[in-house]
């Protein structure tokens, strides 16, 4: 792997130090930060040239400084004659806004794609994009990997008793329907309404029995915590007997941290996509390291092998091998 090089940016340094540690390479040398005019100045600090370039960079708070971060660190080595450069993403910021939903309003998704496009990356890596058509708007290879195995790993090896997975909304439902399963449990969804002015939910419906059971909530990512915590209050009201909840990119902006404290929510299960700060790590949160599936699937793309094997189920029981983790 003498080509292979892994770089960050300064979105999340930790993440990037350990895919470096799985791979067992050293970190590239970079200078990435701020003059005082708040304009971004990048360095390259060894000769990358023909070499294949990963970018460890999530697309996380503060959100558009860390995206033209990651766009002017793509440039960079786009002119130091890097041979591939890869963007590992593994929070996409702006997925939500994936469609036209509203009049005169932009799909700024594909604004986002077209930019990390043009600025030299030659593929993405990411991990549970919001929306599936996301991968369309890019011109350029994606890899989307999934943090369904790691999570329902985490949850089959706490033994939980007549177990129910409820999607968090009608969106979400499809690949909620893969983890539960995974989890060898039914299937539950949680229907809400929002208000198309203000995006705060204005009900819920559930479809599906959880009464007497071991509720797991299941969706992407939680931002402010508003609809999970609202979701959790649903399920207590319909007589469910715990209630868990899951996510791969804990987003906790504003008052979440509290809310989620305060909620029913017995335990929160999240991912290390985005760099969780001291004072939002919750006593009932639990935060699963995705470095080493980044970092297999690193050595997958490098090397010419298929990344899609991670995900492969390989015995009789359904159950998955490949990349499941220990």
């Amino acid at each position: 792997m003498n080509d292979l090089r892994v770089f960050t940016g300064n979105a999340h340094p930790e993440l990037a130090h350990a895919v470096c540690q799985h791979l067992g390479i050293p970190l590239g040398l970079m200078e990435v930060f701020q003059f005082s005019n708040e304009n971004i100045f990048v360095r390259i600090l060894e000769n990358v040239r023909s070499g294949d370039i990963f970018i460890v960079q999530p697309i996380c708070s503060p959100v558009n400084q860390n995206l033209v971060e990651l766009l002017i660190i793509l440039d960079a080595f786009r002119r130091a004659s890097a041979d591939r450069i890869t963007a590992v993403v593994p929070y996409f910021s702006y997925g939500r806004t994936d469609k036209k939903d509203q009049p005169r309003v932009p799909i700024t998704a594909r604004l986002v794609a077209d930019l990390i496009t043009v600025a030299g990356a030659h593929r993405v890596l990411t991990m549970d994009l919001h929306a599936g058509q996301i991968q369309g708007f890019f011109n350029i290879p994606v890899d989307e990997l999934t943090a369904m195995y790691a999570i329902s790993g985490y949850f089959r090896r706490k033994r939980l008793s007549d177990v129910v997975v409820v999607a968090t909304d009608v969106g979400i439902s499809k690949k909620a329907r893969d983890f539960a399963t995974l989890m060898e449990a039914p299937l539950a969804i949680m229907e809400k309404r929002r208000d198309a002015t203000t995006a705060g939910v204005e009900a819920f419906n559930l479809i599906g029995d959880v009464k007497d059971k071991q509720a797991i909530t299941f969706d992407d990512e939680v931002d402010t915590g508003a609809s999970l915590v609202q979701a959790a209050v649903a399920l207590e009201r319909e007589g469910a007997d715990g209630i868990y909840s899951c996510c791969t990119h804990p987003v906790f902006s504003g008052p979440a941290p509290g809310r989620i404290s305060d909620s029913p929510i017995k335990e929160l299960v999240v991912t290390d996509t985005i760099p969780v700060s001291h004072e939002k790590k919750v006593d009932k949160l639990t935060v699963l390291p995705i470095a080493p599936l980044l970092g297999e699937a690193i050595s997958r793309i490098h090397t010419g092998r298929s990344v899609g094997e991670l995900f492969q189920r390989t015995n009789k029981n359904g159950n998955e091998v490949a990349g499941k983790p220990t």
